[in-house]
């Protein structure tokens, strides 16, 4: 038996209200899978509440406001996982679609499927009781801008590591670590401009 290390002590002691929480989902097993399907999904849209709720209260308390906290402190909640998923796909698979296809794949989901499914529900509802639903844009038209410049720099990189490399994922050491700061420094570029246009530093973004 392996010795259990302190950083997974640590860890374990740390998520294990977690881990008792969704302890209830049943075996994938049962039902063809699907009571374990709905209650996954169940739990993860809960703590995803919690997460959206405690990030306001916080950047309420520190002053921030509602799309910086969005883009930083809930985005990072939310995709944390994800960041994690992959990094196990990326060590356990051959290639490396499973890595980069769970991270298009999670943001496909987040804009289509988050985005879409809520604004359909709040338009039914609001013109079920006669209210004229409309959203102010704030400062989302740059933002979505600069994630897409970023994203096509993200995917230029991968590309010349096909062609450079020969993979998109892994090689050798100086590459592998030239790649991550590149693509760490595009996702510092897209917070560090999207506060700006968010403060009114650069632009005429609207007040919130």
């Amino acid at each position: 038996m392996d010795d259990v290390t302190l950083g997974e002590s640590i860890n374990h002691f740390l998520t294990i209200n977690w881990k008792v929480l969704f302890a209830i989902i049943p075996p994938s097993k049962m039902g063809g899978g699907w009571p374990a399907f709905i209650i996954a999904l169940s739990l993860i849209g809960a703590v995803t509440y919690v997460v959206g709720e405690i990030a306001s209260v916080l950047g309420c308390s520190l002053g921030l406001k509602d799309s910086v906290t969005a883009i930083t402190l809930v985005a990072m909640g939310t995709s944390l996982p994800d960041t994690f998923a992959s990094m196990t796909a990326a060590t356990s698979s051959e290639y490396a679609d499973s890595a980069v296809g769970n991270i298009t794949g999670s943001n496909s989901v987040n804009v289509f499927l988050g985005l879409g499914l809520p604004w359909v529900i709040a338009s039914w509802y609001n013109e079920s009781n006669g209210n004229f639903y409309e959203v102010p844009q704030g400062a989302l038209a740059f933002s979505v801008f600069l994630f897409l410049v970023t994203s096509i720099l993200c995917f230029i990189i991968l590309i010349i590591r096909r062609i450079i490399i020969g993979g998109e994922l892994g090689g050798p050491q100086g590459s592998k670590y030239l790649s991550a700061l590149c693509l760490i420094s595009l996702w510092v570029v897209y917070i560090v401009f999207s506060i700006l246009k968010a403060y009114n530093i650069i632009g005429d973004a609207p007040e919130e």
